[in-house]
């Protein structure tokens, strides 16, 4: 069995699918990235995006991905929701959204790590403290029931650094 950290070391861009990410800005301009070989194309589209950029979405993105079978990725919406939570058998919420308060405090165990989502914000110096909750809470619950860690926030997916 590998643990996580092994998991992501062995990670290999190749078994990525295609992406492009369409980005408006506040202003409306809408940017299309995508990514060749290591490096990010932009390409600025000829149509603005009509009133600017700003969209207001206020419904809750109770969405959660599955990494693996006991790792779980969610929104703050997601880890504040707990029919969310029980419905994906959750036991451990690894928090590392900057200010982002734990709901739950008597229903899961928390880790929480604030970290500022800024560009220049190094994610990698956290990730043993992340690892090392990750797989305790794995080795707590694999046998016993159903385990799932919610990491609370999207700053941890993976993707590189430019």
């Amino acid at each position: 069995m590998h643990s996580l950290a092994q998991e992501i070391r062995s990670f290999s861009r190749a078994n990525l699918r295609k992406q492009r990410t369409r980005v408006t800005t506040l202003t409306g301009r809408r940017i299309v990235e995508t990514w060749r070989g290591a490096c990010l194309h932009m390409e600025e589209e000829e149509e603005a995006a009509p009133g600017g950029g700003f969209v207001q979405d206020l419904s809750a993105d109770l969405q959660v991905g599955v990494v693996k079978p006991w790792l779980l990725l969610g929104s703050q919406d997601a880890a504040h929701d707990l029919e969310t939570m029980r419905k994906h058998k959750v036991t451990h919420v690894l928090n590392v959204a900057y200010g982002v308060q734990n709901a739950f405090l008597d229903d899961f165990i928390y880790k929480t790590i604030s970290i500022l989502d800024l560009p220049e914000t190094d994610i990698t110096s956290y990730f043993p403290e992340c690892f090392e909750f990750i797989e305790k809470a794995k080795s707590q619950h694999v046998i016993k029931r159903p385990n799932g860690v919610v990491l609370t926030s999207e700053k941890f997916c993976l993707k590189p650094k430019h």
